[in-house]
């Protein structure tokens, strides 16, 4: 296999083209921007077909300038992390701007495929950063290719934002790169997710619980770690729906309840945790549309909140897939305007830190637009995840070309995903 090596430039800023409204202000963040990740993707786009001479001057000319036009419009995109004189998390408008770096590959962009290993060095962090607050709202990475061709890798900061608003945020981007006006501005106000006063806290939050690592998995971790993403495609989806509802428990599944039971019944078997450790299971869920009334279009921030359920690896191993299916579906099903809204004011009385021992994190971006930004050079060929950030989580994702397919990305200890891959063969 190819070893991917890029070189990259020196990092430099790209400010907003001109003030912003909130310059020098201080930007809330809602109780549900509580996500430490990092949103990391990579956009691939063919050469063109004839390529001038100055192409790749322009190629950079254009990103630049209209990510800095861009940036007026997303200006918390600009600024930085920062806490205020009551300890919250909130984002300083101070206009510095995205981090931006150009980078060239080694090879053609066809001889990367889909190493996961590869994608990650595709996105620039930066190095600097000592924690999930430093590390900076956006960072960009183009890296060309040898007979043209790039890769645009984004590196997101997901306190301030998630899924569905980076890629509003990115079309608008490509948007304005094709010399376009911005069709939709993006909705700015995140008041209306303020704690309520009095705080009304209705629901146990299981999904910020703590759980005791009684099988010592962190030792597991001690050797190296490889990422693998796997495809089901239609006919291994339909084999495992016919096995949850062969027991006759029930009556129908989605396609997203039963991949997601299969992948955490079988991350829990191949990591050998003992019977009677207790396994979580959490996930991200779109609230946009359960709010009452609905967030607005275009909303910009996070809309989505976990939800989880708990139960023993024995439990999960020893009953059928119905059961997992099962648990999941009511975890779903719990995630209303009022639990919603009690994330919110538990989260304001309670300041949680989100703990991930004994705990799959699944959240999917299979309903995203993930293959339509066209910065003028076409719609990316080849569009996914550059990895994902930790041991604890899984991603789901649409292949391109297959659009029934879904791709689950994960990591394991070398001697489990062994296991894991023989679990997979169904």
């Amino acid at each position: 296999m190819l070893e991917l090596n890029v070189e990259r430039g020196e990092p430099t800023l790209v400010p907003p083209v001109e003030d912003t409204v909130e310059k020098g202000n201080l930007y809330f963040l809602s109780n549900i921007d509580n996500f430490p990740l990092k949103i990391t993707t990579v956009y691939c786009y063919h050469p063109k077909d004839n390529k001038a001479s100055n192409e790749e001057e322009k190629l950079v000319e254009t990103l630049k300038s209209s990510l800095a036009k861009v940036l007026v419009h997303y200006y918390p995109l600009a600024g930085r992390l920062t806490t205020d004189s009551d300890g919250r998390l909130v984002v300083d408008c101070t206009d510095e701007g995205a981090v931006f770096v150009e980078a060239k590959a080694n090879c053609t962009i066809h001889e990367i495929g889909d190493d996961t290993v590869a994608m990650a060095k595709l996105v620039y962090e930066d190095p600097t950063a000592k924690n999930i607050i430093e590390v900076p709202p956006l960072a960009a990475q183009v890296t060309r290719f040898k007979n043209g061709g790039f890769v645009l890798g984004l590196s997101m900061n997901h306190l301030i934002l998630d899924g569905r608003a980076a890629m509003d945020f990115i079309n608008s981007w490509a948007e304005i790169a094709r010399g376009l006006s911005l069709e939709a501005p993006p909705f700015m106000d995140r008041s209306m997710l303020r704690a309520r006063n009095p705080v009304k806290i209705e629901f146990p939050h299981d999904e910020y619980a703590s759980v005791e690592d009684i099988s010592n998995t962190d030792d597991l971790y001690n050797e190296s770690v490889i990422y693998k993403s796997f495809c089901f495609d239609h006919e291994k989806i339909q084999k495992l729906k016919m096995a949850a509802m062969e027991d006759e428990v029930l009556d129908r599944c989605t396609t997203f309840e039963v991949i997601s039971a299969f992948i955490w019944k079988s991350r829990t078997q191949a990591l050998k945790l003992r019977y009677d450790q207790k396994v979580k299971y959490a996930l991200v869920v779109d609230g946009r549309l359960r709010f009452d009334p609905p967030l607005p279009e275009n909303y910009f921030g996070n809309g989505v909140v976990m939800t989880s359920c708990l139960t023993s690896a024995g439990e999960l191993i020893e009953k059928p897939l119905s059961f997992a299916v099962g648990i999941i579906r009511e975890a779903i099903h719990k995630v209303t305007d009022q639990y919603m809204r009690s994330v919110i004011d538990y989260v304001e009385v309670k300041q949680p830190y989100l703990t991930m021992a004994s705990t799959l994190l699944i959240t999917t971006w299979t309903r995203l637009s993930l293959d339509t930004m066209d910065f003028g050079w076409g719609k990316p060929f080849l569009v996914g995840p550059a990895y994902v950030p930790g041991p604890e989580l899984a991603l789901f994702s649409c292949h391109l070309t297959e659009k029934n397919n879904i791709n689950v990305l994960l990591s394991f200890p070398a001697s489990t995903m062994k296991i894991f891959e023989e679990l997979m063969n169904i």
